[in-house]
């Protein structure tokens, strides 16, 4: 079982995930007052085409550009997202993103360390009637290896040497550092992961801190 598992891809894993998770729902008695659709076929169309995710070098060069018409949201602790996150990011634990005020219309882009906690945030905001959800293709883990440390091939061809310098413009812009001298020695040295400061509270979650003061 374990060896069929881990023969799976990425892609593969979230199938069977989001599967799982949709036969746990149907089975399970809804809370009141809440409604889950699930439709097995435009789930795994969504899985198969990966139309839900975002890669992270297109993440990145939205982050460069400045755009503001989406929400990047990171699952994981308080701990662990104040030592190091994507920057813009807002940290919504996974426990508590189901009573947290995303906007319907809101483009949301998950991400975790890797795959699995942003496809269970995927199908539970997608149970809740959220459209616009997408998951951040490798998480935190590929951010770090294509953006943040991205490896350079030695001797590039010309048709490589383009995105070498676009890989080392974003590393540096991020605060990381591109590793060149071959895939052993990139492996052995040292990273030290950049400081990133803690972004500003959004609309929403001014909104909803507001509402837990006044105890509403």
């Amino acid at each position: 079982m374990r060896k069929w598992m881990s023969a799976l891809t990425l892609n593969q894993k979230l199938a069977l995930l989001a599967l799982t998770l949709g036969l746990v729902a149907i089975g399970a008695r809804p809370m009141r007052g809440s409604v889950v659709t699930i439709d097995a076929r435009d789930l795994a169309r969504i899985v198969a085409t990966e139309v839900d995710h975002v890669g992270v070098e297109e993440l990145a060069d939205w982050i460069v550009a400045g755009r503001s018409d989406y929400r990047l949201v990171d699952l994981r602790g308080a701990a662990a997202f104040a030592s190091y996150h994507i920057p813009t990011a807002e940290n919504v634990p996974l426990a508590a993103l189901p009573d947290y005020p995303f906007g319907r219309r809101e483009k949301i882009v998950l991400y975790s360390d890797g795959g699995i906690h942003s496809a269970q945030a995927w199908f539970l905001l997608q149970a809740k009637g959220y459209r616009g959800v997408y998951i951040l293709r490798g998480g935190l883990d590929e951010w770090k290896d294509t953006v943040l440390f991205p490896r350079l091939a030695e001797n590039p061809s010309p048709a490589d040497r383009a995105a070498n310098e676009k890989r080392t413009y974003m590393s540096r812009h991020f605060g990381g550092r591109p590793l060149t001298g071959g895939a052993i020695q990139a492996e052995a040295m040292p990273v030290e992961m950049p400081k990133v400061e803690m972004p500003a509270a959004s609309p929403a979650a001014q909104l909803a801190k507001k509402k837990r003061k006044e105890g509403c």
